[in-house]
């Protein structure tokens, strides 16, 4: 397995994303680009990343805050999603300048790419749709349903949402907001709800409840399976 740092720039804004990829499969292939959560690319969206290039995937974990920006702390992850929450035309330009450093790199096949997304980066995932981004499929796994304001009278990327049930960070009326959206855009979307499931059901380290923060092992098991699924059948 090859695993590298790509740097590549917004403006001039320098980011820098985690690639990785099975030096044995043929290339160019077939692509995911994974958007991190509130916190920043961390640990557990590259093992995300070593998991899918197992599969066959090159796969690349986007930078959306810049190089060196993580949170840690509610505050601090609260204080870096802010700007990208406010101003969607400003996250629309920081992921599509990592999906032109994607197309730029020689073991991505640009016909096949697909978007996933954690928390935040389901969020992310879902404007690189509506933006009409040039990508086959997006898939936001418990993210934040936010409908952004400015999505394009067509969407043709494929639309996966896996949600959790419970969530209070994405209640019922963003999931109705946001199935509204996608549909008056005329998007082949799906969403997949799992019941009593609440927010980050596939972080093992999740575990406050009462905040609505909590691991759930079916959910998790479930909702890669469903992954898997979508990723083979929008990039064959």
């Amino acid at each position: 397995m090859r695993e590298q740092l790509i740097e590549y720039r917004d403006g001039e804004t320098v980011c820098e994303g985690f690639l990785c990829y099975d030096e044995s499969q043929p290339s160019p292939r077939p692509t995911v680009l994974i958007n991190h959560m509130g916190k920043g690319r961390d640990e557990f969206i590259e093992r995300k990343a070593r998991r899918l290039a197992w599969s066959g995937y090159a796969c690349l974990a986007l930078d959306n805050y810049g190089k060196g920006r993580r949170g840690g702390t509610p505050e601090a992850n609260a204080a870096l999603m802010a700007p990208f929450m406010i101003d969607r035309a400003l996250l629309r330009r920081r992921l599509l300048a990592g999906l032109s450093a994607a197309t730029s790199l020689p073991i991505v096949d640009a016909r096949r790419i697909a978007v996933i997304g954690f928390c935040f980066g389901g969020l992310c995932a879902l404007d690189f749709a509506r933006a009409n981004a040039d990508v086959r499929g997006v898939v936001s796994i418990h993210g934040l349903l936010k409908p952004s304001g400015s999505t394009e009278p067509k969407i043709a990327a494929r639309v996966l949402m896996l949600h959790g049930y419970d969530d209070p960070l994405a209640p019922p009326e963003d999931v109705l907001a946001v199935a509204r959206e996608f549909t008056v855009a005329g998007a082949d979307w799906q969403l997949h709800a799992y019941c009593h499931a609440v927010h980050a059901f596939t972080n093992p380290k999740a575990n406050d409840r009462a905040a609505g923060l909590q691991y759930d092992e079916a959910a998790d098991r479930r909702s890669w399976h469903a992954l898997e699924e979508f990723l083979a059948e929008v990039l064959k």
